[in-house]
């Protein structure tokens, strides 16, 4: 499996069953990381590639990532150490359920939280039982997930997720429970004529008008939008 190269980083691949995709690098250029945030948090890393970008976009000083499979924990470690920002990229092997309760009892917030978590549900589970624990939910519910980020999300801070967009009015619903309020959404369709497939969605504690957009990824086979080219150039190579 080849690395995956950005303009600015580099992605190894090789250990983990979740291979970098279009969510991924969608999530990492369109979130908001505020003014100056100083504490960022990546929820279920994969190979680290959201946290090196959120490490290309800011100058936080401490970039945290949780990621429970044991590969994809060696994964990602290993992309920190080799990007120019290992210094201020840490991963730790856990469970967000305990990864939240454990910060929650430190009382450590985080300015932003952005998560690109597992979503396809028991019923396709497949053989491979890494994948599986990577794509499904069964691994980390939404539920888990919003109970987690509204004990260690900062009072002004901002979540930001990506999700199918089937899946949009359910979690907002959730969402509400934990007090956290959809501020703004991106639809995702991959060409003009699909449907939209994915919802990238920034949540806080804080009540404003939401902010709609629609996003369209190619007008045909390999023709990008500018909108896609301009959200993402500054991390591809060829765009």
């Amino acid at each position: 499996m080849k690395p995956f190269q950005f303009k600015e980083f580099t992605v190894h691949q090789d250990k983990t069953a979740m291979k970098i995709g279009t969510d991924a690098v969608l999530l990492g250029a369109w979130c908001d990381l505020g003014e100056f945030p100083d504490m960022l948090l990546d929820v279920g890393s994969g190979t680290g590639v959201i946290s090196l970008m959120l490490a290309q976009r800011s100058d936080a000083m401490t970039i945290d990532a949780v990621e429970i499979d044991e590969n994809a924990y060696e994964q990602t470690v290993e992309n920190f150490e080799q990007s120019d920002w290992g210094d201020r990229l840490f991963c730790y092997n856990a469970s967000f359920v305990e990864f939240a309760e454990e910060m929650a009892e430190e009382e450590e917030q985080y300015d932003v939280i952005v998560s690109n978590p597992p979503f396809y549900t028991d019923a396709f589970e497949s053989e491979d039982e890494a994948r599986n624990k990577a794509r499904f939910t069964s691994s980390l519910s939404f539920e888990e997930l919003l109970e987690g980020v509204s004990k260690i999300l900062s009072e002004n801070g901002r979540f930001s997720t990506i999700i199918p967009f089937k899946e949009e009015g359910n979690f907002i619903e959730l969402a509400n429970k934990y007090s956290l309020h959809l501020n703004r959404v991106c639809r995702v369709k991959g060409t003009p004529d699909t449907e939209v497939k994915r919802s990238l969605l920034e949540l806080s504690f804080v009540e404003t008008t939401i902010q709609e957009e629609e996003l369209v990824i190619e007008t045909k086979r390999h023709q990008y939008t500018d909108a896609y080219i301009n959200l993402t150039k500054d991390f591809y190579l060829k765009m």
